[in-house]
């Protein structure tokens, strides 16, 4: 809101100022941004009571911060946080990937695709992360062999399941068949966001089916599907700490958990485990605030700084060489 400053002088009106012969036109008005004392007072609470926090935390004994310094760079917990690293990217790519599929599936008009995609979506959306990781950490145990070949034919490999250390194969596996229900959902719904006359329009104008989803719809899909899948992989990276359902002890929890089991002191363990998923998080986060940003171009009215700068310097050109050319 815009105020005038008291005293300040009137514009007088446009014919007033022809009269006068005024070249300059109307005085600017002053204008005074009003005062908002309630902010000031909510910063003030706000920065007070993260002093005491932040105070209380570094002087209390219980947490224990100099056993947090010594494991901080353990080489144990780099060792974690790589194998999560590993977890959580490979399982967003076998989610991203059978999402696709699973989104293309459901919004296709043959009726066994589409209840096919519905049903797995409905048994792995239905079920917990947890209790379906403990499955496959038994599935050893239920399936001790696997034959591939033709069925009653011929067989070409055959694997001894039990024999095999499989622990992370079976969690990436768990996490990634787990995703792709929801990214189905979050493709889908970015498919279905782009208007059907676009797609009608591609058709008519001889565009394949292939080349109309890869040209015209994901491009413009992509502003709706980036958002939440950046979110999947945020959280991605934390519900790796259930592989130990598998089990898998070799991820950045796993780790903090056995040594805190040899030293008995869980609180620095797990605040050196949560500082690490805070670093990694936060590197995720500036990488989808640029990914979100590119394929936003254009979808928005409102300017960036960079491009109000280029406007303001535009506009600035325009009128010096204006004023230069009534000089002349």
């Amino acid at each position: 809101m815009i105020r005038r400053r008291p005293g300040a002088d009137t514009v007088p009106s446009a014919p007033a100022a022809v009269r006068s012969g005024s070249a300059t036109g109307p005085e600017r008005i002053q204008a005074v941004p009003l005062r908002h004392p309630g902010r000031w007072i909510a910063a003030a609470i706000i920065v007070i009571a993260a002093f005491l926090l932040i105070y209380g935390a570094a002087t209390n004994s219980a947490y224990q911060w100099s056993t947090y310094r010594q494991y901080l760079f353990d080489k144990r917990i780099g060792t974690g946080v790589w194998v999560t690293i590993q977890l959580t990217v490979y399982a967003m790519l076998l989610g991203v990937v059978l999402g696709v599929v699973l989104a293309v599936m459901r919004l296709s008009p043959n009726p066994v695709l589409k209840s096919t995609a519905w049903t797995y979506l409905w048994i792995f959306r239905g079920t917990p992360i947890y209790v379906q990781l403990v499955f496959w950490g038994l599935f050893a145990s239920i399936y001790k062999t696997l034959d591939l070949g033709i069925p009653f034919v011929q067989q070409f490999a055959h694997f001894h399941i039990q024999s095999l250390n499989a622990a992370f194969f079976f969690a990436f596996l768990g996490l990634g068949l787990n995703e792709a229900a929801y990214m189905a959902e979050i493709v889908r719904a970015g498919i279905m966001s782009v208007n059907e006359g676009q797609t009608e329009a591609a058709t008519a104008l001889g565009m394949s089916w292939s080349l109309t989803m890869r040209r015209i719809v994901l491009p413009q899909a992509m502003r709706v599907i980036i958002p939440p899948t950046g979110n999947e992989l945020i959280s991605m990276l934390k519900t790796t700490s259930l592989v130990i359902a598998v089990p898998l002890t070799s991820d950045l929890y796993s780790q903090a958990r056995q040594i805190s089991g040899v030293n008995f002191r869980p609180v620095p363990l797990l605040l050196v485990a949560s500082t690490w998923y805070l670093v990694v998080t936060s590197i995720l986060m500036v990488g989808q605030f640029y990914v979100e940003r590119h394929y936003a171009r254009g979808s928005s009215r409102t300017l960036t700084d960079r491009q109000l700068r280029a406007l303001a310097e535009a506009m600035g050109a325009a009128g010096h060489e204006g004023g230069a050319g009534g000089a002349r």
